[in-house]
């Protein structure tokens, strides 16, 4: 997640988020003119006095913030801490070149977001989650994560995708899950550029038969990560069937391709629990 796109997600939460503040219009400047005004080390600190300040008053609204931000940051904490142990390998894991660069990006990614979220959370007045101790083999699942390279970008390729869908269905949980927003949510956010980035990989290393985004629920990998991607087959958004909408020819596919589902917290969890040791 990048800065902008969390505070447009908690607007979507809290969509009078600004006016506590003052005037739509005058909040708004604030932020896009934040950049030129304080360095980057200090955006968590500036963000943090934001919310301190619309939600003086303790209350649902603050609490449900920052139990959004602790739940991504749970899930950045995991991202990071795989991405950085395959860092580790070096090109025993990952070929040098290309590839590697692309990991490490992606790396500095989740690391950057993990400090962010945790220095947030910390100037907003709440405590950060702990780094859970994680089993990236899934307690033997995926033995050779870390000593073969197909393994390890399928494991990437279902944190991402996981990753994708867990935000987008949180988002639509706490605010009571209207068909319109649901939809709106379902449109890929910048994390899907990972998942996208890794599936891309995978095909041209000859992985799995995957495009860039998902096609009903195919994972491309098999049945040990389905739960990561079963719904994803729906085609009817906000009670409309995509399919052939308005006599256009949209097939079954592309209507599945066109939204991500979202997941709830319970079946995030359930995904992610057996890299979880505690």
């Amino acid at each position: 997640m990048e800065f902008l796109h969390i505070i447009n997600e908690i607007e979507k939460v809290d969509p009078e988020m600004p006016d506590r503040l003052s005037d739509r219009r005058t909040a708004m400047k604030s932020f896009a003119g934040i950049g030129a005004k304080i360095g980057l080390a200090a955006l968590p600190f500036f963000i943090g006095s934001i919310f301190k300040k619309a939600y003086a008053q303790s209350g649902p609204s603050q609490n449900v913030v920052l139990d959004v931000l602790n739940y991504a940051l749970t899930l950045e904490y995991l991202e990071a801490e795989f991405y950085a142990m395959g860092i580790a390998k070096g090109t025993a894991l990952v070929p040098a070149g290309a590839p590697a660069a692309a990991i490490k990006t992606i790396g500095d990614h989740e690391a950057a977001h993990v400090e962010f979220l945790k220095t947030a959370i910390t100037a907003s007045g709440g405590t950060p989650v702990s780094k859970p101790t994680f089993d990236f083999t899934a307690g033997g699942t995926f033995a050779n994560v870390f000593s073969d390279y197909a393994t390890f970008l399928a494991v990437a390729q279902t944190f991402e995708d996981t990753g994708v869908r867990a935000y987008k269905g949180r988002a639509a949980e706490i605010t009571g899950g209207g068909d319109l927003l649901t939809a709106a949510l379902n449109i890929h956010s910048v994390e899907a550029r990972h998942a996208a980035h890794i599936r891309t990989m995978r095909k041209a290393n000859g992985f799995g038969d995957v495009k860039p985004w998902i096609t009903g629920k195919e994972s491309g990998i098999g049945s040990v990560v389905q739960a990561s991607y079963d719904g994803e087959e729906l085609s009817t958004q906000a009670g409309i069937n995509i399919v052939n909408i308005n006599g256009a020819m949209i097939s079954a596919s592309a209507a599945t391709e066109a939204f991500d589902e979202g997941l709830t917290k319970e079946q995030v969890l359930a995904i992610v629990g057996p890299f979880i040791v505690q």
